[in-house]
């Protein structure tokens, strides 16, 4: 059986390392997902590029989007870590379950957003016409659809990555749904 390991700052190449240098001084550590990148050249430096894009979603919505598809794909460290930022962007314990489980009765649009990520999500982009006319119709444009589907694009890696690797989550865990 392969162990996967999270790699330490001088196991990764200079460029990475310079990285998790930045990362340290933003974030206080760097997450056990961004290090395991590092194993690759390339794939930290990438990943962050993609992921710090500009967005037309609010940092609320991306954060409906990461949690549903992170839900849906069974990733217990990426629901950790949107947990905790989701309450870094005002959600309550509560909101965050119902965000996971795609009910949100707090407020109707995004509730539009999370049961239309959670259609993206489940029918790999094949989205019913009734699920695209309640996202448009709750305000959401042709420009939000796009980013929607780069934030679940985001996730899924993530979300792939660590199930694939399940190296330890460094985040306070995620209630187990």
């Amino acid at each position: 059986m392969q162990n996967f390991l999270v790699p330490t700052k001088d196991e990764v190449s200079a460029e990475n390392q310079v990285i998790f240098k930045n990362l340290k001084k933003g974030l206080g550590f760097v997450p056990n997902l961004y290090a395991y990148f590092a194993k690759n050249e390339t794939a930290l430096g990438d990943y962050l590029a993609f992921q710090g894009r500009k967005s037309t979603l609010k940092a609320k919505e991306k954060e409906i989007i990461n949690l549903v598809t992170s839900q849906i794909n069974n990733c217990h460290y990426c629901q950790s870590a949107h947990t905790v930022i989701g309450k870094m962007n005002g959600f309550t314990d509560e909101q965050i379950i119902e965000i996971r489980k795609a009910d949100i009765t707090f407020d109707n649009k995004l509730d539009a957003l999370a049961q239309f990520t959670k259609s993206v999500v489940l029918n790999k982009g094949k989205v019913a016409q009734e699920s695209k006319d309640l996202f448009f119709q709750a305000g959401f444009s042709e420009a939000n659809m796009i980013d929607v589907v780069f934030v679940v694009g985001d996730k899924i890696i993530s979300n792939y990555i660590h199930n694939l690797a399940d190296f330890p989550v460094d985040f306070p865990l995620a209630t187990v749904l």
